[in-house]
């Protein structure tokens, strides 16, 4: 009978995307994942001046003119304090959604871009150089928050059939992001000795447009019915998001995932990793997001101009060479958003690390035998784009979305913790060992990236489950002979039924006659 009524559920709880849908989706992504891909990218092309400035206002204040080793060590800790305060605000994931919301803590959190963005913008005229510093953690902290938020909010409040194209969203503006950053730090553009500042405070426009409109949309209706008990405001929710004839069977899955768990309130991270029945599933989420990083992407992006410097690129046409990888990113993730309910998340996850690995083993091969055929140069190039497009495709994305999917409410708050903070250690990690990799292993360093690559793979290949079109009740059910536990009746009290909503929204049980 349960399984029944699941089933017939089911089929009613596919649904059409909707303006209000679309609209929150990009509002989100706009003015959050956006940022995290545009300061990635941005530092790169001021660097120069970047340091030209932290040595003229050292000179001025302190009357001593630092070396180029300090002032290298001065511009890469600008750099890496970003993944920081990303780590930072990974750690604050879960209280921040449980007590405001998933939306609450979005909105809320635009606050520390004001701040990081207004403190690099003014920078120069205050000749405070610590000022970037400070800015660039803050901003940091906000990407670490929004980088776990907005994929949880839009899995939230996604039909189930569209949960896949809304959770990669927030991946297409991350790689635009990226791109804006790239065109934006262009000689010709923004890239000049006097427009720096306005170049990394720009991260407060998109932020100006989510903080007036994302408001008038409704929280998370899965946040308000499970976490807050509110009926009305959930049903209030869905009626925004979802078409007219959609919301009874929805109401429905979300009660019987309420009164599956043990404790509707959050679990901390030490229960979540002490949790027998989640063990899998937070073994799948470390995997994933240790992979996503360890792929070599961040090598990639970090070291793209020598590595087109030195398969004989002219200086001048570098930078243009990198936007256009810029764009490429863009193409993929855009690829990725629009197949993904058509060919599931496992097929983008392991053909994404697959080839990424391919592309990663051509960089060694391509390099080593560059001095005997010059043409090896173009083909370690057309790795590199293809290290870029194999991510942006599927792993830069779906580990996000799986986050949401692999966890039940109680849960969920506390994976993208751990979820985060392993993203960024590992982020901050490759930033900070790859020049000195590179040094001992040479070429070979990037054998390393395609043994990650290719593990992730086949640990997805025989671990993970496909979890497309399946409601997150379902998705706990389908772990629940790895974790070796017993599989959860939906409905454990059999001759209870849910009655329909009268005209008020409200909901009772009845008796089963």
């Amino acid at each position: 009978m349960a399984e029944e009524l699941l089933k017939e559920n089911a089929a009613k709880m596919s649904g059409h995307l909707t303006w209000s849908l679309l609209a929150v989706a990009f509002l989100a992504s706009f003015g959050s994942s956006m940022l995290y891909g545009f300061n990635l990218a941005v530092v790169n092309s001021p660097a120069e001046y970047i340091k030209a400035f932290y040595n003229e206002t050292l000179t001025e204040q302190h009357h001593w003119i630092p070396d180029e080793h300090f002032l290298t060590i001065l511009y890469s800790l600008t750099v890496s304090i970003f993944a920081i305060g990303g780590m930072t605000g990974a750690l604050l994931v879960g209280k921040l959604v449980t007590k405001y919301g998933r939306k609450g803590t979005l909105v809320r959190s635009t606050m520390l871009v004001f701040i990081g963005g207004s403190l690099m913008g003014f920078s120069r005229w205050f000749r405070n150089p610590f000022m970037v510093v400070a800015g660039r953690f803050i901003t940091g902290v906000h990407s670490g928050i929004s980088l776990s938020v907005v994929p949880m909010y839009l899995g939230e409040i996604a039909p189930k059939n569209l949960r896949g194209f809304l959770g990669l969203v927030p991946s297409i503006h991350i790689c635009l992001g990226v791109f804006g950053a790239q065109v934006l730090g262009l000689s010709e553009l923004l890239g000049k000795e006097e427009h720096w500042p306005l170049l990394l405070s720009l991260v407060l426009f998109p932020t100006l447009v989510q903080l007036m409109l994302l408001p008038w949309f409704p929280e998370s209706p899965r946040y308000l019915l499970i976490e807050k008990g509110n009926v009305h405001a959930t049903v209030s929710a869905l009626k925004c998001f979802r078409k007219k004839g959609n919301i009874q069977a929805e109401v429905e899955e979300m009660q019987e995932e309420q009164r599956s768990l043990s404790s509707i309130k959050t679990l901390s991270v030490r229960r979540l990793l002490t949790d027998r029945s989640v063990r899998w599933q937070v073994l799948t989420i470390v995997v994933v997001n240790i992979g996503m990083q360890l792929s070599g992407i961040d090598a990639i992006w970090f070291y793209t101009n020598e590595i087109f410097r030195n398969a004989g690129i002219p200086e001048p046409h570098i930078q243009y060479t990198t936007v256009g990888t810029g764009a490429v990113e863009v193409i993929a993730g855009t690829l990725g958003c629009f197949t993904i309910e058509r060919v599931g998340r496992r097929p983008l996850i392991i053909g994404g690390f697959l080839f990424m690995g391919l592309c990663c083993a051509g960089i060694t091969v391509s390099v080593l035998l560059q001095a005997q055929f010059p043409f090896m140069s173009y083909i370690s190039v057309g790795c590199v784009v293809g290290i870029i497009a194999g991510f942006c495709i599927g792993p830069a994305g779906v580990p996000f979305l799986i986050t949401a999917e692999l966890f039940k409410q109680s849960h969920r708050p506390s994976a993208y913790t751990v979820a985060g903070c392993l993203n960024w250690l590992s982020n901050f990690t490759i930033g900070f060992v790859f020049p000195f990799l590179e040094d001992a292993t040479g070429p070979y360093c990037y054998l390393i990236f395609c043994a990650v690559c290719w593990g992730v793979a086949a640990y997805t290949i025989w671990v993970i489950p496909e979890t497309k079109n399946k409601t997150f009740l379902e998705i706990s059910q389908m772990f629940a002979t790895k974790n070796s536990v017993q599989k959860e009746d939906p409905t454990p009290n059999s001759h209870l039924k849910l009655a329909l909503m009268n005209g008020y929204g409200s909901l009772r049980l009845h008796d089963e006659k």
